[in-house]
């Protein structure tokens, strides 16, 4: 194993891909040239466009969930998670389907592949088999999943002040999530993977799209620690919870950031 990972280092340095490579080049076809283009990398990465990531990866958006399953149930008796809420219309729909073209993803989101994906070192990826003997590599994940946690985390309702779970108590405030979001937290989803407006107008019609991303299509068991932006009328006093959060968004998520454009 040792000598395979000698020889494709060889490789790699002899034909010089770390060093030949533009990012226009476009080799089809060779898929070491391909792992090793720039705009896998940083700087390259930073301003890539859908339109760059899908000419490689367009399966992505192409392929279709499955209408049966091995064992014969249609897609179509059977709910998926993310349908259990009122805002997602139409059948089911694959991972980054859901997340750049369904109606729901163009209307509320401005996701781009960048969002998630900053690229995959494969110089910091750890060897398989695994090298007991140096546990010194890095398991590069292709995404973080702090990223995930932004959308998919727990409902902090504790921090919020409300007696149980939102699906609990949402009837004891009209399942209006603005009755006291009209005055609190008002600077709110003003980040460059995020359409503001619509989320704030879809909002008022159902409380599903707020809840949505904050408890309803829940990942993980942990709340994401959203940044705590001022707003007019905040008061002075910061909670014991939230001292320790930022007051700004991920430099990269910010609005005033360059962002790839599809």
């Amino acid at each position: 194993m040792k000598i395979y990972y000698l020889l494709s280092a060889i490789f790699f340095l002899s034909s010089g891909v770390m060093t030949i490579l533009s990012a226009d080049e476009s080799r089809p076809g060779n898929y070491y040239r391909s792992v090793w283009h720039p705009v896998h990398f940083s700087p390259a990465i930073n301003t890539a466009t859908d339109e760059q990531c899908l000419s490689c990866h367009q399966e992505v958006i192409n392929q279709k969930v499955l209408s049966k399953t091995l064992a014969g149930v249609t897609a179509e008796s059977t709910q998926a998670w993310y349908q259990t809420l009122t805002t997602y219309e139409g059948p089911q729909e694959t991972f980054h389907r859901r997340h750049l073209v369904t109606p729901l993803a163009k209307k509320l989101m401005n996701l781009k592949c960048i969002t998630c994906h900053q690229g995959s070192d494969p110089r910091e990826q750890a060897p398989v088999p695994p090298d007991l003997n140096n546990t010194n590599y890095t398991l590069r994940k292709q995404v973080n999943p702090e990223v995930c946690l932004m959308c998919h985390g727990d409902n902090p309702y504790q921090l919020m002040g409300l007696p149980s779970p939102w699906e609990e108590s949402s009837e004891m405030f009209q399942n209006n999530c603005l009755l006291c979001h009209s005055g609190i937290r008002t600077h709110r989803h003003q980040v460059n993977y995020l359409n503001a407006d619509a989320i704030e107008e879809a909002g008022k019609e159902n409380s599903d799209v707020c809840f949505g991303c904050h408890g309803g299509r829940q990942w993980y068991r942990i709340p994401y620690p959203y940044p705590r932006h001022a707003w007019e009328g905040m008061a002075e006093e910061v909670p014991e919870w939230a001292k320790d959060r930022p007051t700004e968004s991920e430099p990269r998520f910010q609005l005033n950031q360059l962002q790839a454009h599809k």
